[in-house]
C-alpha cells in the first residue's frame, strides 16, 4: 500500500484570507500535477497563525469559512484529498482541520489540546475538541491531529491507524526542532505508525516559524524532511506496509488499553476513491532529508527570516540602522543585508565629542564591506544647543547620566526624522542583556520600529558575528569591532563594565532569572556573588517600564521579553528582599 503525500510548508500571512486561499489552491494544483494522493497544510493556514483578536470579529470567522467552501469547490476535480487548517464555528469557534475531497468537506477535526502557556493563549479564543477522527480510505486508516495534540501521548492514541497527520504552526526557539523530532519520534514509535508533520514557515510579529516539516517511520526515524526557514513543497512516497510489518514483529500495541478506548470514542469517516491501485503506475520518487542547521547558523537564519518578514509583510521597502561602530549595530546590519539586500539598508553614523576615531572609522568600514549607503550626521551642535537650553534649570548640578541620555535621544530623534521623511523602518540595535538590565535609553537607542536582536544575549551576539564572518570567508565585521571593549561612548573613557557585570557573568545570571525563573538564593547557590545577583535582579525588575515601551523583536530563546514575559511594572517583591 503506497501513498504519495505532499507537505505544503508555506509562509502564510495573518488576516490575508484571500491570499492564503490562493496559495493553498496553487499548492493543490501542483500536488495534482505530481500525482499526489493527499496534501497536508499547516495549522490555521487560511487565517494565518496566530490570528489573535481577529478571532473575536464574527466577520473574520465567516470569511475564513467562506474561503474554505470556495477552496473545496475550486479543487473538486483534482484527484486528491486536502487537509486544511481553518477556524470553524458551531455555537463556539474551534481550531480545526477540514478534509476536502471531490468538492466536499468530508470531515472536520477539532484540536483537542489548546496550549495556554509561553506565547500561546488559545484558551482565550477556542473551545477544545473532544473526539479523535479516523479517516478510512480503502484498507488504510489515517488519524488527524493539530500541533499541540501530538505533544501529548493520548493525542496520538488512534489505535489501528497507519498514518498520523499533524497540522502545525509551531513557533521557533533555539533547538526546538531537536525537541520536536524527539517527541514526534516517540509518538511514532509508541504507536507503531507513521507521522506526517506539516509546519508553517515565516515571521509573524515577534514569532518565527522554522518549517522543518517531516515524515517519520514507525520506528520514529525521520525519512523525509523539508528545509528549515524556507518555503518548500515536500512530496514523498510512503510504504504503509512498513506499519503492518512493524506491528507483527513488535506486537506490544495490542496490549495498550488506551488505544481501544480511543478507537471506540473516535469519529470515523470513509473517504472515496482509494488511491492505492494507481500507485503502481507512478514512477517512484525518493525524498531527501534536509539538513538541520545548528548553533549560530540556526540562530542567524531565524533572525534573517524574522527581520525579512516583519519588514516586507508590513509594507516597508528600506530600513535604517544607527551605526555606532560597535558589535550590536554591526550584527543588525549584517542581518538586514542578508534579509533584504544591500540596496534596502541605510546606515547612519552620528558621532559626538565622545566618539572615538576607531568606532567612527569602523562604522564606515562596516558599511563599505556590506556595500550599504552610510550617512554621517554629527550631533555636537545639537548637543550644545540642548545643554545651553537646559543650563538655567541645571545650574548647580553636576553632569550625570542625564547628559548621556540627551545624546542618545538626539540620535533617536534624527533616526525617526529620517524614517518620517523617507518611509524607512528604523531597526534598533539593543541586545537582550542591555534590555534586561535597562542599560538602554528610553526614546533614545530604544527608538525605532523593530528590535532585531532584542532576544539575543550579548555573549551570543559575539558568537553569531563570528559565524557570519566565517560564512563570508572574510572579516565583514572588522576585527577591531570584535575585540574592542563594549562602550556606549556617552562620556569620556566609558565602558559597559563600569555599570554592568562582565557579560560572561551577567548573561548566565539573566538566563537563570529570566528563562529558568530561579530566585536570588538559587543563583547564589550556583556560585554567583550575592551582591552581583541582587544588583542584576533589581535592574531587571525596575526596568520593566522601559521594556513595555520597547518595539517588538524576534523571539529566539525559550523565554523572550514581550508576549512571553509578564512581569508587573509595579512590583515590590524583590525590592523588599
Amino acid at each position: 500500500m503506497r501513498l504519495r503525500i505532499a507537505l505544503a510548508q508555506i509562509n502564510g500571512l495573518v488576516g490575508d484570507i484571500s491570499g492564503n486561499l490562493e496559495r493553498v489552491r496553487d499548492c493543490c494544483e501542483a500536488a495534482a500535477k505530481n500525482q499526489v494522493d493527499l496534501i497536508l497544510f499547516p495549522e490555521l493556514v487560511l487565517t494565518g497563525y496566530p490570528p489573535e483578536d481577529l478571532l473575536l470579529k464574527p466577520t473574520f470567522v465567516k470569511d475564513n469559512i467562506a474561503a474554505l467552501n470556495q477552496l473545496a469547490r475550486s479543487i473538486a476535480k483534482l484527484p486528491l484529498v486536502a487537509v486544511v487548517g481553518f477556524v470553524d464555528a458551531a455555537k463556539d469557534i474551534y481550531n480545526a482541520a477540514a478534509v476536502l475531497q471531490q468538492g466536499k468537506i468530508k470531515a472536520v477535526y477539532y484540536k483537542r489540546h489548546l496550549p495556554n502557556y509561553s506565547v500561546f493563549d488559545e484558551d482565550r479564543y477556542f473551545k477544545p475538541g473532544e473526539r479523535p477522527l479516523i479517516l478510512e480510505w480503502g484498507e488504510v486508516k489515517l488519524g488527524l491531529s493539530i500541533c499541540e495534540d501530538l505533544w501529548y501521548p493520548e493525542g496520538a492514541e488512534l489505535g489501528e491507524v497507519e498514518l498520523i497527520l499533524n497540522l502545525s504552526s509551531s513557533p521557533y526557539f533555539y533547538r526546538k526542532a531537536v525537541l520536536r523530532e524527539r517527541v514526534f519520534g516517540t509518538r511514532a514509535s509508541d504507536n507503531q505508525a507513521m507521522v506526517a508533520f506539516c509546519n508553517m514557515v515565516g515571521g509573524q510579529d515577534e514569532l518565527v516559524f522554522d518549517g522543518g516539516s517531516m515524515i517519520l517511520n514507525p520506528k520514529g526515524e525521520v525519512i523525509a524532511r523539508a528545509k528549515f526557514f524556507a518555503e518548500e513543497f515536500l512530496v514523498a512516497d510512503l510504504d504503509l506496509e512498513q506499519v503492518f510489518n512493524c506491528r507483527l514483529h513488535e506486537p506490544r500495541i495490542r496490549k495498550l488499553k488506551g488505544l481501544e478506548i480511543a478507537e471506540k470514542k473516535a469519529v470515523r469517516v470513509r473517504l472515496e476513491d482509494p488511491p492505492f491501485a494507481r500507485a503502481s503506475k507512478r514512477k517512484p520518487l525518493h525524498s531527501g532529508i534536509a539538513p538541520r542547521p545548528k548553533g549560530a547558523e540556526e540562530l542567524f537564519q531565524a533572525l534573517v527570516l524574522g527581520a525579512k518578514d516583519y519588514v516586507q509583510k508590513n509594507g516597508f521597502q528600506k530600513v535604517l540602522i544607527g551605526l555606532s561602530g560597535g558589535i550590536d549595530s554591526s550584527l543588525v546590519s549584517c542581518i538586514a543585508v542578508s534579509a533584504l539586500g544591500r540596496d534596502c539598508v541605510i546606515g547612519v553614523t552620528m558621532p559626538s565629542r565622545f566618539t572615538s576615531q576607531g568606532t567612527k572609522s569602523d562604522a564606515h568600514l562596516l558599511a563599505k564591506n556590506l556595500g550599504i549607503k552610510c550617512l554621517e550626521l554629527p550631533i555636537e551642535q545639537t548637543f550644545k544647543a540642548y545643554l545651553e537650553t537646559l543650563k538655567p534649570v541645571f545650574a548647580g548640578f553636576k553632569p550625570d547620566v542625564t547628559e548621556e541620555n540627551v545624546q542618545a535621544r538626539i540620535r533617536g530623534n534624527l533616526l525617526m526624522a529620517l524614517s518620517n521623511k523617507f518611509g524607512w523602518l528604523v531597526l534598533t540595535t539593543g541586545n537582550k542583556s542591555e534590555i534586561a538590565t535597562g542599560y538602554c535609553t528610553l526614546y533614545g537607542d530604544m527608538a525605532g520600529g523593530f528590535a532585531v536582536i532584542k532576544d539575543v544575549p550579548k555573549t551570543l551576539v559575539y558568537r553569531i558575528c563570528e559565524y557570519y564572518n566565517r560564512l563570508k570567508g572574510k572579516p565583514i565585521i572588522p576585527e577591531s569591532v570584535m575585540k574592542r571593549a563594549p562602550s556606549a561612548e556617552l562620556r569620556p573613557h566609558q565602558k559597559d563594565r563600569d555599570t554592568l557585570p562582565p557579560y560572561e557573568l551577567l548573561d548566565p545570571i539573566l538566563q537563570g532569572y529570566i528563562v529558568e525563573d530561579l530566585g536570588c538564593e538559587e543563583l547564589i547557590e550556583k556560585g554567583y556573588q550575592p551582591e552581583m545577583v541582587k544588583a542584576v535582579i533589581k535592574m531587571v525588575d525596575r526596568n520593566e517600564y522601559k521594556r513595555r515601551q520597547a518595539p517588538p523583536g524576534i523571539k529566539i530563546t525559550s523565554r523572550a521579553f514581550g508576549r512571553d514575559w509578564r512581569l508587573p511594572i509595579t512590583n515590590h517583591y524583590n525590592i523588599k528582599k
